[in-house]
């Protein structure tokens, strides 16, 4: 039996980099004065590159008309981020960011099946705090066992850290736990930890594969199109669904 489910955030719960963080970006850009923005093409580019903070520098890297010192790349990169997570947070609380289908239902079906869950994001803990406060309420921790995020582990997946450190504060071992991502780096960093990963692709990854992944598929919130196949009369992907994904799962010897 699964014992933990654990959540990325950005692009697994919503759909909050093309919606969130690149709108937020540019908006601080602005404010500043900065000469440039981020299309949404270019910004799908970045995510190569893990943390938002991590990508300023390395865009500025390839911009002639950034800074050309790079302490003052580094001064400018911690001001718009700094910046950039105040709107996110404004974004936030005007509802502007809805949670993907489906996951709403399955938080709740795992709350009420007193599954644990947790939060495993490398994103800060004040962007999460605002997405899922505005959608679970001011004690929306309580939902969760444990919450890693940035502030914890700053090693930034790919890096397994964040993984790790939740099954030592679930007190699990890696295959009692099932983990949802939706991207290339979420996905290395849960079977890097040892632990069974669902894909849920993403704005950002409509075609993420990941060999040896538990189920691969377009949206918690239908049954059509995942592999291997979800049950056909099912309007979204249950607890259920995943529990039967996770039994017949190739064991490791």
């Amino acid at each position: 039996m699964i014992k933990a489910l654990l959540w990325d955030v950005d692009g697994t719960l919503a759909e909050t980099e093309r919606d969130g963080h690149l709108v937020a970006f540019n908006r601080a850009f602005e404010a500043l004065g900065v000469l440039w923005r981020w299309s949404e093409q270019h910004y799908g580019g970045l995510l190569a590159v893990s943390g938002g903070r991590e990508r300023l520098p390395y865009d500025m890297s390839r911009r002639a008309e950034a800074p050309g010192d790079a302490r003052q790349r580094e001064a400018l990169a911690e001001t718009v981020h700094r910046l950039k997570n105040q709107i996110y947070e404004g974004i936030v609380r005007r509802g502007d960011l809805p949670l993907r289908a489906g996951v709403a239902e399955l938080l709740s079906e795992c709350s009420h099946a007193h599954l644990p869950m947790g939060i495993v994001t490398t994103t800060s803990r004040g962007n999460v705090e605002a997405l899922l406060a505005r959608h679970l309420g001011s004690r929306w921790s309580r939902r969760f066992a444990t919450v890693v995020c940035a502030n914890e582990a700053p090693r930034k997946k790919p890096d397994p850290q964040a993984y790790r450190l939740a099954l030592a504060a679930l007190r699990l071992h890696p295959h009692q736990a099932v983990a949802i991502e939706d991207a290339p780096a979420g996905i290395e960093a849960a079977q890097r930890a040892g632990v069974p990963v669902m894909v849920t692709h993403s704005h950002y990854f409509p075609a993420c594969a990941a060999a040896g992944a538990l189920a691969v598929g377009p949206s918690l919130g239908r049954s059509e199109g995942w592999q291997p196949a979800a049950d056909p009369r099912a309007m979204r992907i249950s607890l259920q669904q995943i529990m039967q994904w996770y039994a017949h799962r190739p064991r490791i010897t």
